[in-house]
């Protein structure tokens, strides 16, 4: 697919960098970039030549939220309709709800989030509204220190979306993310990491190799199934209501790994060697019921 609003290549170690490509308009988000980075993080990300996934964006922003200045509903929704809770949850995968009411950075992140993979966000600039909230589905966020971070949706009269939710609280606790949505108020890259939203803050210079370097330390020498494993098990057991669902899933987990990277992993630590593991993330076993 030839996209319009993003960039993308792969490295020899199967570090993708996407960035965010309207450099102009500050990257900001709009429905053409909502539709690219769904099918982006849907279809080119779950190539097993794609090991990792870094996400920047072109000159001095990350993404400086959504454009403003489109016609007619700028966040690209059907205001003819008018759905009820019970309509959203019986009919959300179906047209009209699919793309007339489902928010579309929540699409995005959802994407994200199904990813079996590392994703790194490289915060080099600006990254406002759902510029910010698009990050919270990837694994690590890095920071510039030229960036400036604000969920700020409270200025505009609408709610945090994205699925933010879901993803702040759990990374930077209730009452941080309460702090963050009431006051819509725009961080600096320090206080972004003191309130534990980033990994880390680097030079603007040092930021995309440092992400790349990050990226490479998890996927080099490393059984991409065992990472998506992993990645799974975490996400969705630290919602579970107890560790028996944990127990259930990574039990299944350790089997299929035992009996397959696991022997390569284990034969190459007693021979003191780097191991050559065969698998593919599209290989992943079914852990969970659903």
């Amino acid at each position: 697919m030839v996209y319009e609003t993003l960039d993308w290549a792969v490295d020899n170690d199967g570090i993708a960098t996407l960035t965010l490509n309207r450099p102009d308009a500050l990257n900001a988000f709009n429905v053409t970039m909502a539709r690219e980075l769904e099918h982006f993080f849907l279809v080119e990300a779950h190539d097993d030549d794609v090991h990792a996934v870094v996400v920047t964006g072109a000159g001095r922003a990350f993404c400086a939220g959504m454009d403003l200045s489109a016609d007619g509903n700028v966040f690209g929704l059907d205001e003819s309709l008018s759905p009820s809770p019970e309509d959203m949850r019986a009919a959300y995968s179906d047209e009209p709800m699919h793309s007339g009411i489902r928010d579309t950075g929540g699409r995005v992140t959802l994407a994200v989030h199904t990813l079996p993979k590392p994703v790194i966000a490289a915060i080099n600039g600006p990254a406002v509204g759902i510029g910010a909230t698009m990050t919270l589905a990837m694994d690590i966020r890095m920071a510039s220190s030229n960036a400036r971070i604000g969920f700020v949706f409270g200025k505009l009269g609408i709610v945090p979306e994205a699925c933010s939710s879901w993803f702040l609280p759990r990374i930077v606790g209730i009452q941080q993310a309460l702090e963050w949505a009431y006051t819509a108020e725009i961080l600096d890259a320090d206080q972004a990491y003191r309130g534990k939203l980033v990994r880390s803050v680097h030079p603007p210079a040092e930021l995309l190799g440092a992400a790349h370097d990050l990226a490479r330390s998890f996927v080099v020498d490393r059984s991409p199934v065992a990472l998506g494993l992993a990645k799974q098990l975490f996400y969705r057991n630290s919602a579970a209501p107890g560790p028996l669902e944990a127990h259930l899933s990574d039990s299944l987990a350790m089997f299929y790994t035992s009996i397959a990277d696991g022997k390569e992993g284990v034969a190459a630590f007693l021979e003191r060697r780097a191991p050559k593991f065969n698998s593919k993330a599209s290989d992943m076993p079914r852990i969970f019921t659903e």
